[in-house]
């Protein structure tokens, strides 16, 4: 990317990175890469792209980082209301539904593609695809980002339906190693995050190292 004396690498958009979500028996497996990217400039190594929306539903974010954070806090805000007023759990349809609307209604202003997912009583696991534009549509696993372009082949050909826990997060790890490898705009750490009826466990996975260690959250 070329900048012209009316535009600096500081002004470009961040909206870079590989986001990947799967579905299986008894909840969901999500993962992201940790850059961010400022045009070519590397604005941060280390975020954390797996954002919770309630307890046992979080989205992955790819696009505008302003854009995705304020969307993420108002959907919420919006479900923390709704359960409060319900004392009922929301739904994971519910949550993707709140982001397709704001994704929909403000498509030409909002560079915003997001991955919803994560287990509710109704349905179990469950993921849900929220591309640029605001369609949604469920399915047993997808990715997205600038990433996901170098790992569809990898992702069709490795995917198997009734996964369980450990082959789902394998599956996960991988391909976000490998867009990690092979797109300028991905790198850092890969946190991964399985999201059951209990809640959720998170952890980093170093490209370099077999090993993992628990993620605070940094």
């Amino acid at each position: 990317m070329v900048f012209d004396n009316a535009e600096s690498w500081m002004s470009a958009p961040t909206a870079l990175t590989t986001i990947m979500a799967v579905e299986f028996n008894g909840g969901v497996v999500i993962g992201a890469d940790s850059r961010t990217s400022t045009g070519v400039y590397v604005a941060n190594r280390v975020t954390d792209k797996l954002t919770r929306i309630t307890d046992k539903i979080y989205c992955c974010r790819s696009g505008s980082a302003a854009d995705t954070q304020a969307i993420a806090d108002i959907v919420s805000y919006s479900l923390y209301y709704h359960e409060n007023q319900t004392n009922e759990e929301p739904l994971v349809s519910e949550a993707a539904s709140e982001f397709r609307n704001y994704c929909y209604n403000y498509r030409d202003s909002l560079l915003a593609g997001i991955i919803v997912a994560g287990w509710d009583k109704k349905l179990g696991g469950q993921v849900y695809s929220v591309p640029l534009g605001g369609m949604l549509i469920r399915q047993p696993y997808t990715i997205g980002g600038s990433g996901s372009s170098f790992i569809y082949a990898f992702a069709k050909e490795n995917f198997r339906e009734n996964m369980n826990r450990d082959e789902c997060v394998e599956f996960v790890k991988k391909a976000i190693h490998h867009a990690m490898y092979f797109d300028g705009s991905s790198g850092g750490v890969c946190r991964i995050g399985v999201i059951t009826e209990t809640g959720i466990d998170r952890n980093i996975f170093f490209a370099t190292e077999s090993k993992t260690s628990q993620d605070q959250g940094n």
